[in-house]
């Protein structure tokens, strides 16, 4: 199993069990996710968009997974999530360069060529 299918798997492991155990926190973050994603002014793709560059900055592997995913299935082209990506490198800085080539990673997998 690669990276991005193990990330995968316990990102749904973990969501499974915190939904079953009738978590009132995660319950709230969810709706929070879904309340800060919808479409409003900005439109959801632009949203994901966003989140991918604070991932970068923030160095979460699973969040720039999950957010390139979600932005390409709002509509977001491979150039949108490379702008977004480079967004958080000017952000981050060095560090937020390291932590870009993950967001690299995964974009092949999305966009391959």
């Amino acid at each position: 199993m690669n990276k991005l299918e193990e990330i995968t798997r316990k990102r749904k492991w973990a969501h499974a069990k915190l939904v079953k155990s009738g978590s009132p926190v995660y319950r709230a973050f969810l709706d929070m996710e879904k309340a800060a994603f919808s479409d409003g002014e900005l439109a959801k793709k632009h949203k994901e968009l966003i989140a991918v560059g604070i991932s970068v900055v923030m160095n979460c592997e699973s969040c720039m997974q999950w957010h390139i995913e979600q932005a390409v299935q709002a509509g977001a082209g491979e150039r949108e999530v490379l702008e977004a990506v480079e967004v958080g490198i000017e952000m981050g800085g060095g560090p937020a360069t390291v932590a870009a080539r993950f967001a690299l990673e995964v974009m092949d997998v999305v966009f391959p060529h």
